[in-house]
């Protein structure tokens, strides 16, 4: 395998930026052997080399990112480790029960996986916590599907809690929301640090993380060999935790989808503003359109800030201009404004765009691809909790070990095949853009 196209991460996400300078990446410029190398740095990645690193106490362990970690889309998402149904695809999120129910136990082995990592790292609750989240709705429609959610949740046996319009207030200082569905069980992340902190803890001198280190050629010689620019890895085993970038290394074609979303964040408010704004310190919503707006408030590093993350496009390429980053910006301001008109005059300080890998059918790209070749790809809009849940997998299935969760994880099937190039474009494009139409006030 040749690989020529390298990831596209346009703009500069504020996840990372408004951390400390990390330290200079460990790049590699040698030959080296391992027992096991994972290429990719997200949330799928780390999660393999941590289970691997379980499984095989004594085993020699290669990580290759191909730029520094948490500038890639395990730092460009919204921070929403989700462990309920989150059906991107559905007007509510939810689907058929006993799938959802299903989903939802493995989301949440991914979280109590996340959590002990967090935990034996020494991460602090901006990094993880697990602080659940609000589904919030701002119109008719909108307070509808919240309802239809807050339904389906008591169908499942699920602890929920439908808010009125003086609570969602009372949470984020605007009046612009109807109502909200809070449930407990969701993460949030600061999913820059997080990532990082994880990647810190795992490093010692039987794992080794090289960043800024891009494969470049991945070819099997009895073992498995990795050429990077400067250097080669050699193994016998590879877990392949690339997302949507599985097309490059020559897996799954015709059957990922390539989509782009876009945030932009705020600049650090100030005492006079943060006393306008009001509410709490600290919270996550997700629409109750799944083509609406996300939106944040952090606390901590950086200061307190709004982030906003709405508007898709579909790149079967893998890359956007930066300009496309600016006019989708466009939307977020309005977004903003609209939601928080006390804040006139906040300007966003950053703005990016982040990479999705969904697939026709909602089935990730998992499995023995080639022989000792492991993918843990196509999250389907759930990375982190899904990314994670994959890479535990795929080191379990290549160790393996015949577990219930890789069962289960295994039982959802494989990526369907897309129709033509010139009818996926058109039928995608056409569907996302009646979908943020059809969200009206929730974008």
């Amino acid at each position: 395998m040749k690989i020529t196209q390298m990831p596209c991460d346009p703009g500069v996400t504020g996840w990372n930026a408004i951390l400390p300078k990390a330290d200079a990446p460990q790049v590699l410029e040698e030959k080296c052997k391992a027992d096991w190398l994972v290429i990719g740095g997200g949330f799928a990645g780390l999660a393999a080399v941590r289970r691997l690193g379980q499984l095989h106490p004594e085993a020699r362990i290669v990580l290759l990112e191909a730029k520094r970690i948490g500038e890639g889309p395990a730092g460009r998402n919204s921070g929403f480790m989700i462990d309920l149904p989150h059906d991107l695809a559905s007007e509510d999120y939810g689907g058929a029960l006993e799938k959802d129910l299903a989903q939802t136990r493995l989301n949440r082995r991914a979280i109590a996986f996340a959590t002990e990592m967090a935990a034996e790292f020494g991460l602090s609750a901006e990094a993880f916590a697990r602080s659940g989240k609000t589904n919030a709705a701002a119109s008719d429609k909108g307070h509808q599907h919240n309802l239809d959610y807050a339904a389906h949740l008591a169908e499942m046996g699920e602890a929920h809690e439908v808010l009125d319009a003086a609570a969602m207030k009372a949470l984020t200082g605007s009046d612009y929301y109807r109502s909200g569905v809070y449930t407990p069980g969701s993460a949030m992340l600061q999913p820059a640090l997080f990532v990082r902190g994880v990647a810190k803890g795992l490093s010692s001198n039987r794992v080794r993380i090289f960043e800024n280190t891009p494969v470049v050629g991945l070819e099997r010689r009895g073992d498995w060999v990795a050429t990077t620019p400067k250097g080669q890895v050699t193994a016998p085993k590879v877990i392949l935790a690339v997302n949507g970038h599985a097309n490059s290394f020559g897996q799954f074609k015709g059957r990922l989808l390539h989509v782009f979303l876009y945030g932009s964040m705020t600049r650090a408010l100030t005492a006079d503003e943060i006393a306008r704004l009001g509410g709490k310190a600290r919270w996550g919503l997700t629409p109750s359109d799944p083509m609406g707006s996300t939106v944040r408030r952090i606390s901590g590093t950086g200061g307190d800030r709004i982030i906003m993350r709405n508007r898709v496009t579909y790149d079967p390429s893998l890359k956007v201009p930066e300009a496309r980053v600016t006019a989708m910006g466009r939307t977020h301001d309005k977004s903003l404004a609209a939601r928080f008109p006390m804040l006139k005059g906040v300007e966003m300080e950053y703005r990016w765009g982040g990479r999705l890998c969904l697939s026709w059918n909602g089935a990730p790209a998992l499995g023995e691809v080639e022989e000792d070749l492991y993918s843990a790809c196509c999250q389907n809009g759930l990375g982190l909790a899904r990314g994670t849940l994959h890479g535990m997998a795929m080191a379990e299935m290549a160790s393996g070990l015949g577990s219930e969760m890789v069962g289960e994880v295994m039982a959802q099937g494989e990526p369907s095949r897309l129709p033509p190039m010139p009818f996926t474009i058109i039928g995608a494009n056409a569907t996302m853009k009646w979908g943020e139409w059809k969200a009206g006030r929730e974008l």
